[in-house]
């Protein structure tokens, strides 16, 4: 229907003229009203006269000044815009023109659904999106939505080539005045950024835009680029909360029905809406219907609309008035649920880590600056795009993640998780197998249930290590430091730490001197701390070798540091510190996405490797590996190994295992970390609350439901854990210092001299049993001083020397 005249614009300009006209009237009346000419009374005013003069002159001038500056600014900026403008048609004739097929076949493509595999190519799941989108014909669509969004959007539509060429150049002054560049869009140009180029703010990007616009204008007819557009465009939200995109979902989860039978009103709310879909939608995320307040948005945006159908003559000014009346919310559908698929930790893990590889993908794409990615609105556009990408695009994500060893690793925990349960309330458990040469994740356990806890205890509780951080962070670093190898003495003597506390080892206070082997076997606590301490002396430092590794560690002056106080690792982080040490000391960052597909089949991410970060020297990793054995096959802090040969002994036997358990105050938390020549198995225990458990949690407990899970793993996969295979035989390692040092000092045989209580000092040929002692620097052992012990007072050397040579007097 065509609506009445509003105004001629003959009409329009009478009465601009005759406004102007009176206004220059008023303007001479005034100058003559105030107008008088000198006689006596003005001369007796004369210093006032002056001083008026004075301020006129001085006003004069500024006023000179700045029309001179404003001349100067207006003569900048017209060249500023010159060149942009020049700039930017440079870009547009540099564009390649886009193939025909290629852009048509974009332009209808409505992307199929996402979906995660397997490493074999099995599916996992569908990537979750609540965007619902249902295509329509032309004749399906109501010529009232189709008028609104013309009228409202590119009132030249129908007429015009694609591209508005004013409307391009105020949107390119525009930007460089300090505005957007993003100005002047035509519907078929929208319909080109949304299916074709992207959002990429960029002057290359609009220029692109404007080549394609024009040429899919000759491409398409009018009535084919609108009903695309309504087909693909945003809608907001519907009444359960689900993002829609194309009318005829709008229409349904509005208003309740078909795109082809919307009045007018509806038609003019459903056309406001793609400027801004989610502030104008009805609805909030969770599906119910915003406050007045937030709902005003959308209903002003929809007369806005109403008022340009009228401008444009679709409907009459009764029509206008009496739609413009109507309160449209009435007509908006009450609020409904929507059935959610419920996802585990797995589609978690690998859906995170894929939205930041499509994140990366899209900023590489649009070739974003950190200068632009340093605007917190670019960067989490660019964030929310890349989860609408992962979600609506058909992408094909597949994962490291091998589809028998993680079912056989979800089987063991439901089946076996019991084993962990002590009566002290629900203890939850996290664990991750890594593959030791890459940082692959091929399994892990999350928790217990997930229907009951989503807290994903592999990837994201962060829990002390205990002692399974002492040969990370203090004895890997020691001995790559050339301070002590595999012989080395520490002292296991009382001690405190400065503030008077003593260090304990499950209530013990301390013994004597001991070897590395022993220190390391049953886990005491002063050795390592007395390790740590030896490295702040030397003034070294163990902060490169966590920072390399991703430790997060915010002091490390704690003296507690070693045994695991003041570090909060999460299980994958901690599997990936002991893949560096099984790995050779080459750290690898542990991944689950292997690659990402578009629904073309375009690989637009694969992982690829990073060549590995050293850590730690080959000898240091060679030497840690061979005192790690010895610890999970002594047995003194778990059952694990006699657990697993009762279970399956060939796999306790053919299988090298490395490993060392953790267990903080109180029983809090327990751990559990074991390495192969092949894959790196990282485990943690505890109460969500942080509540203590039994004291048999760490060495019966998980011990027996981790050899249980090992052997579910060797189960789906008999050669994930390497059979066979061994670490390097330290004698064999051309990187490692073979020295011969005596079994009591753990160091080389010699001359020492030692202090007598008499005050004198006597010269001793020291002998005695001896052993090999493996060190990673080649200068290897030192020659015995009387300071041979890593560690210990004055007196705690004294002591050492009396049970070294029982025959002296030290007393």
């Amino acid at each position: 229907m065509k609506k009445e005249p509003i105004d001629s614009q003959e009409e329009v300009r009478s009465r601009l003229n005759e406004k102007m006209e009176n206004k220059r009237r008023k303007t001479k009346k005034n100058a003559k009203k105030n107008f008088q000419p000198k006689n006596k009374k003005n001369q007796s005013n004369q210093p006032k006269q002056d001083e008026k003069t004075v301020w006129s002159t001085t006003f004069t001038v500024v006023r000179g000044i700045s029309i001179i500056f404003g001349i100067i600014f207006v003569v900048i900026g017209v060249f500023a815009a010159s060149a942009g403008v020049g700039y930017f048609a440079r870009l547009v004739e540099k564009t390649k023109l886009p193939d025909k097929q290629e852009m048509l076949a974009k332009i209808n493509d409505i992307h199929g659904v996402s979906v995660i595999n397997y490493s074999n190519g099995q599916s996992i799941s569908d990537i979750s999106s609540d965007l619902v989108r249902v295509t329509v014909s032309s004749d399906q669509i109501s010529e009232n939505v189709k008028n609104a969004l013309i009228a409202t959007e590119d009132d030249s539509f129908r007429t015009n080539k694609g591209v508005v060429p004013k409307a391009v150049v105020r949107g390119i002054l525009g930007s460089v005045g300090g505005g957007t560049s993003s100005g002047g869009s035509t519907l078929t140009q929208q319909l080109i950024k949304q299916q074709v180029l992207g959002d990429s703010v960029t002057f290359q990007r609009k220029a692109s835009e404007i080549v394609y616009a024009l040429n899919l204008n000759n491409y398409l007819s009018k009535d084919q680029i609108l009903t695309d557009y309504l087909n693909v465009s945003p809608f907001g939200r519907n009444n359960k909360g689900q993002n829609i995109a194309g009318v005829q979902e709008a229409a349904k989860g509005i208003f309740g029905k078909s795109a082809k039978d919307l009045t007018v009103p509806e038609a003019a709310f459903i056309a406001g809406l793609p400027q801004s879909p989610i502030v104008y939608s009805p609805y909030a995320s969770d599906g119910s219907l915003k406050s007045k307040e937030n709902m005003a948005y959308g209903i002003a945006r929809q007369k806005e609309v109403l008022f340009n159908l009228y401008r444009g003559g679709y409907i009459n000014k009764a029509d206008y008035e009496k739609y413009k009346a109507e309160d449209i919310s009435k007509e908006f559908l009450q609020p409904a649920q929507v059935q959610f698929q419920e996802h585990g930790y797995l589609y978690n893990v690998v859906y995170n880590e894929a939205v930041t590889e499509v994140y990366n993908y899209l900023i590489k794409r649009d070739k974003v600056s950190a200068t632009e990615l340093g605007n917190d609105s670019t960067k989490q556009h660019y964030k929310d795009l890349a989860e609408q990408s992962l979600q609506n695009k058909g992408y094909t994500v597949t994962t490291t993640i091998n589809q028998s060893v993680y079912n056989a690793m979800q089987n063991a925990v439901a089946t076996y998780g019991s084993l962990m349960q002590d009566g002290t309330g629900l203890i939850q458990t996290g664990n991750v197998l890594m593959d030791n040469k890459t940082g692959a994740v091929y399994g892990f356990i999350g928790g217990l249930d997930y229907s009951q806890s989503q807290v994903n205890h592999a990837f994201d509780t962060e829990r002390s290590p205990g002692s399974s951080i002492k040969p990370i962070l203090a004895y890997g670093p020691a001995i790559d430091m050339g301070l002590m190898g595999s012989a080395s003495v520490l002292s296991n003597y009382p001690a405190k730490y400065s503030s008077g506390q003593d260090i304990e080892h499950v209530g013990s206070k301390g013994t004597a001197m001991m070897s590395f082997s022993e220190a390391l076997n049953v886990s005491y606590n002063i050795p390592a701390y007395w390790t740590y301490k030896m490295i702040q002396d030397k003034g070294k430092s163990v902060e490169p070798y966590m920072t390399k590794m991703g430790y997060q560690v915010s002091d490390y002056s704690v003296e507690s540091l070693p045994l695991g106080g003041g570090i909060d690792p999460t299980v994958v982080q901690h599997t990936n510190g002991y893949q560096t040490l099984a790995n050779g000391g080459k750290y690898e960052p542990w991944y689950v996405v292997e690659s990402i597909k578009d629904d073309a089949g375009n690989v637009i991410y694969q992982h690829k490797d990073t060549g590995g970060t050293q850590v730690y020297s080959e000898a240091t990793s060679t030497i840690m590996e061979y005192m790690l054995q010895d610890v999970v096959k002594s047995q003194k802090t778990s059952k694990f190994y006699e657990n697993l040969q009762t279970i399956n002994p060939s796999l306790a036997t053919d299988v090298a295992w490395a490993g060392k358990t953790g267990t903080t105050d109180n029983y809090t938390d327990v751990w559990m970390m074991l390495s192969t020549p092949t894959v790196t198995l990282g485990g943690w225990a505890g109460h969500d609350d942080n509540s203590g458990m039994s004291k048999n949690s760490g060495y019966i407990n998980n011990a027996a439901f981790t050899a249980q899970l090992v052997n579910a793993i060797n189960a789906a996969d008999p050669n994930i854990f390497g059979p066979g295979k061994k670490f390097t035989d330290p004698n064999k390692d051309s990187n490692v210092t073979k020295s011969k040092v005596l079994v009591s000092t753990g160091q080389k045989p010699g001359k020492v001299s030692v202090k007598l209580a008499s005050g004198k000092t006597q010269t001793v040929n020291l002998g005695g049993a001896t052993t090999t002692s493996f060190w990673a620097t080649k200068s290897g052992a030192p020659t015995t001083t009387y300071d041979y012990a890593i560690g210990g007072t004055a007196a705690d050397r004294a002591a050492g020397w009396k049970t070294i040579l029982p025959n002296f007097n030290f007393n």
